[in-house]
């Protein structure tokens, strides 16, 4: 079955561009141009992946993804202006995976679509087709992550974390002690062919620790040394 990915633009020869762009790369996608219509066919018919633009009228991006997070951890990523700094950083604390600002490459897209979906498929399986032995959970004192499930808890309590924020934690969290720096933040969560640059790096740290502190006002464990990186406490 091929991947679904939504893609939600008030600009129809966006809609019409990468729509043939993204079915020639071998994915269904639909097309939504206004983020109202876009939720209502979202919340009864799921995609794999939304592409999302910030700027609609009626409804616009943000308000989309508010109400898609209510119920759904679907990878979206937003589409911005070159002007959009603040509504992009808004958006991340909010719980988009990405974003890539107009005007874009359409081959850039798709290597982020395809470098979320791949954080997405199932356990690998040998050649007998049974599940190779699955990912072992990381515990470091009263945080849990669990691989397999996309599950993550502190003192017992579950966090709701996106793909990217999964996949930043864990990264610390394999090494406690050790620095990170960006790069290898990036290449963690995002893959070594994909750029992104620091600051979406820098705002995926914040939710996370906003996340955490939400649960425990303490919560202190997700370190930033600057000019640096960032590392993880476990104690």
């Amino acid at each position: 079955m091929p991947q679904t990915i939504a893609l939600v633009d008030d600009d129809r020869n966006i809609l019409a561009s990468v729509s043939m762009a993204l079915e020639a790369e071998g994915f269904e996608v639909r097309s939504y141009s206004d983020g109202a219509e876009a939720l209502r066919a979202l919340t009864l018919q799921p995609a794999d992946l939304i592409v999302l633009d910030i700027k609609m009228p009626r409804l616009d991006g943000m308000e989309v993804l508010s109400r898609l997070r209510r119920q759904s951890k679907v990878p979206v990523i937003f589409l911005t202006s070159k002007d959009d700094e603040v509504d992009e950083m808004l958006g991340l604390r909010m719980g988009a995976d990405d974003y890539i600002k107009k005007p874009f490459s359409q081959r850039l897209l798709v290597e982020r679509i395809r470098a979320l979906l791949r954080r997405l498929e199932p356990p690998a399986k040998d050649k007998d087709g049974k599940a190779l032995p699955n990912e072992a959970s990381v515990t470091r004192g009263d945080l849990v992550l669990d691989p397999n499930r996309h599950e993550c808890t502190w003192k017992g309590e579950a966090v709701t974390l996106t793909v990217t924020e999964f996949l930043l934690l864990k990264a610390l969290a394999l090494r406690p002690g050790h620095v990170k720096n960006r790069d290898q933040l990036m290449d963690a969560a995002y893959g070594e062919h994909i750029y992104v640059d620091d600051r979406t790096i820098d705002s995926h740290i914040k939710r996370l620790r906003k996340k955490f502190k939400a649960l425990d006002a303490e919560f202190a464990h997700i370190e930033t040394l600057y000019g640096l990186g960032y590392r993880y406490r476990d104690q």
